[in-house]
């Protein structure tokens, strides 16, 4: 192997510990001359960026690049087939068409060739924070895993035990720096919910939510209207979860995870159905 393929491998590891988006592009087959050939890999940001590896020319790069940009926005691989006008016309498509799984795009280098790309994304699994050890955390915190959910309990440190062993945590109501991806829920319920609804609006996430009353969540956005940016109270999700008639702390967790699984779906099933997401 050489020393681009262990780059490769090695940006590759780096990212996924990172817990950081991207997509693997991979070359997987080239007629005529074309300036990358079949194996070539390249890893590419959600920022269009290539980072690491080589997949051609300038002329090829930007169908590439922007098919990897839309494999990262839904979730769902790509295989795209550059080729010249002529070769495109001849198969009775036009760059754009979609068919068999395979978008087509036009190559404008002097080469002419053909080059079949394989992208794949990589998106790491997101993060949910649970601030509050009360029952309906608890029931999320034991729910969420099954749904693709890295959680992580956040609580005094006299409460921590109460998440069980296995699952990470942290002492106290602060995430620390938001990851891409995170979700927060605050099921304080009544212990410590001003500190731990101030802590999870500090931090920019893909998901902000309460459990509790609309009489209490009023209440506390009035107290955190001054020093809490309008947006991000804006964008709390209080009370926290989608309206399934929920009563036990159970079925409260199941309509949070519920809501979050809408967040987390939203633009990669279309259209989507049912509540609508503000």
């Amino acid at each position: 192997m050489g020393s681009m393929g262990r780059d490769i491998l090695e940006t590759v590891a780096l990212l996924k510990a990172a817990g950081e988006a991207f997509a693997l592009a991979t070359v997987v087959r080239t007629v005529s001359v074309t300036a990358a050939k079949a194996g070539a890999k390249a890893v590419i940001r959600p920022d269009g960026t290539i980072s690491e590896g080589w997949i051609g020319g300038g002329c090829a790069r930007g169908a590439v690049l922007k098919a990897a940009r839309e494999a990262m926005a839904d979730g769902q691989p790509r295989l795209i087939s550059i080729s010249p006008e002529d070769v495109l016309a001849a198969q009775g498509v036009v760059a754009g068409d979609l068919r068999d799984g395979v978008r087509f795009a036009r190559n404008m280098c002097p080469s002419k060739g053909t080059m079949d790309v394989f992208i794949e994304p990589v998106i790491p699994r997101p993060e949910l924070v649970v601030c509050g050890t009360s029952p309906v955390g608890l029931a999320l915190a034991a729910l969420a895993p099954q749904f693709g959910f890295d959680v992580t309990g956040a609580a005094p440190a006299g409460d921590l035990a109460a998440f069980g062993p296995g699952l990470r945590v942290i002492e106290g109501y602060a995430p620390g720096p938001a990851r891409a991806g995170q979700y927060i829920v605050v099921a304080t319920q009544g212990r410590g919910d001003e500190a731990a609804l101030r802590a999870a609006l500090a931090v920019d996430t893909r998901y902000a939510a309460f459990v509790g009353s609309h009489a209490k969540i009023a209440s506390l956005r009035q107290k955190l209207a001054a020093e809490v940016p309008a947006d991000r109270l804006e964008a709390l999700r209080a009370p926290a979860g989608l309206n399934i008639g929920a009563i036990t702390p159970e079925e409260i967790a199941l309509s949070i995870l519920a809501e979050m699984v809408l967040h987390r779906r939203h633009g990669q099933r279309q259209p989507i159905t049912g509540p609508q997401i503000a």
